[in-house]
């Protein structure tokens, strides 16, 4: 892990212990990379207890409760998936906060409309608001998934650090 994404995970994690408050993540193009981030911190059970690594379309619906009707509406790379994913992971762990992910990391799989390097974003918060927004990244796919791990980790602690413990900010 390199020393900014752990500076962001700690940092996270300090903000979210502080506040006796919890996380969790549904990852697509990342493969879990923001748990494994989180975790990667010594004392994370403490603010983070459930990662649901859901590459494919069937773990979307299946554990996550994703629509299919919006996965063959909008496809598994659109912000209206990410805030279901966003929605169904908080739903399952009980957690304040989740984040989600889903991308096109590549080499392949990119179209002229989700080209490779474009994520879509979803960040559930406790008052039940959820962010979605969309980043293109360049680089292969290590890059890709590098930038999203720090993007979701910036966006979670800009998120947290808006809001009041339990409120809307």
């Amino acid at each position: 892990m390199s020393a900014s994404i752990r500076t962001r995970a700690e940092t996270l994690g300090l903000r979210l212990k502080a506040r006796h408050e919890t996380v969790a993540t549904a990852e697509s193009c990342t493969g879990g990379l923001i748990a494994g981030a989180l975790t990667d911190i010594a004392g994370s059970s403490d603010w983070f207890g459930w990662g649901v690594v859901s590459y494919a379309n069937a773990a979307k619906t299946g554990m996550l409760k994703v629509s299919p009707a919006s996965l063959a509406a909008h496809g598994a790379v659109s912000e209206v998936v990410a805030a279901e994913m966003a929605r169904g992971v908080q739903k399952l762990s009980g957690a304040d906060w989740s984040v989600a992910v889903s991308g096109v990391a590549g080499p392949g799989g990119g179209t002229p409309d989700k080209p490779v390097g474009l994520v879509c974003f979803a960040i559930a918060m406790p008052f039940g608001r959820v962010d979605t927004f969309v980043r293109h990244f360049a680089g292969d796919r290590r890059a890709v998934r590098t930038q999203t791990v720090e993007v979701a980790l910036d966006a979670l602690l800009e998120r947290v650090n808006a809001t009041r413990a339990g409120q809307e900010g």
